[in-house]
């Protein structure tokens, strides 16, 4: 699989699963842009000197204005878009019953929102080059639901309503949408939990363990490649057999 010469912005770039986004689609010979938090500028040097000197822009991608300066910042300097990858998330779990209008809307904003406010503004310009790909980095449980996950989870399943809508937008044009749905995977913060939590965790997943960023990234290059042309509108789940659907 190859995407060769294609210019790939992944929102959400220096997280666990960005970070291993940015560096599988460089391998496979895209040039990477990665979005970040106004809050992460200060951690961009060491971020690019350990994983590779990538372009990053800061920013808040929740923010209409803020995401499409950045975007259109992008395409001055390189003359377009071909791959997003829409991966910044963040979580405030609590019940539904104590969930506060500023929980819900923060998760919303970020988790989902943000897939709009990316992708609008070079959306016109992947249906007039004839090619794109639009991938949404979602939750397995925006398929199944999670317990003190309601703004999550809606967000979340929201994200895949977007690809789905987008991929017949996008069909007759050469541009696709995507969605990938990972389960638990292994980053700073499933690492930060107690011991006793993980091994619960682990012991409902088939197979046994938490997937990989890697992992995640080896499934966003496949629906990234020129090859993949055929494939749109589509789930993909990477779960371990977490949810099977």
């Amino acid at each position: 699989m190859s995407s060769q010469d294609r210019i790939a912005v992944i929102s959400g770039g220096m997280g666990g699963i960005g970070t291993a986004i940015c560096k599988r689609l460089a391998d496979d010979g895209a040039t990477v842009v990665a979005l970040a938090h106004t809050s992460e500028e200060e951690n961009v040097g060491p971020w690019q000197a350990e994983n590779g000197n990538f372009e990053v822009l800061c920013g808040d991608v929740a923010d209409q204005a803020d995401a499409a300066r950045m975007m259109n910042a992008i395409v001055e300097k390189y003359g377009r878009v071909d791959i997003v990858v829409n991966c910044a998330g963040i979580t405030r779990d609590t019940t539904f019953k104590k969930m506060t209008p500023e929980q819900w809307n923060a998760v919303i904003d970020v988790n989902l929102s943000s897939v709009y406010n990316v992708t609008q503004p070079v959306w016109n310009g992947m249906l007039e080059n004839g090619f794109g790909r639009v991938i949404n980095i979602s939750s397995v449980n925006g398929q199944r639901g999670q317990f003190g996950q309601a703004n999550y989870s809606a967000a979340k399943a929201g994200m895949h309503g977007f690809s789905m809508a987008l991929a017949y937008e996008g069909a007759a044009k050469g541009v696709t949408a995507n969605t990938v749905s990972p389960g638990y995977i292994e980053t700073a913060m499933t690492a930060a939990m107690r011991d006793d939590v993980r091994e619960a965790i682990v012991s409902g997943i088939p197979m046994r363990r938490m997937g990989t960023p890697e992992e995640i990234a080896g499934a966003v290059a496949y629906l990234a490649a020129d090859e993949s042309t055929y494939i749109t509108g589509a789930n993909l789940p990477v779960n371990g057999g977490l949810f099977i659907h």
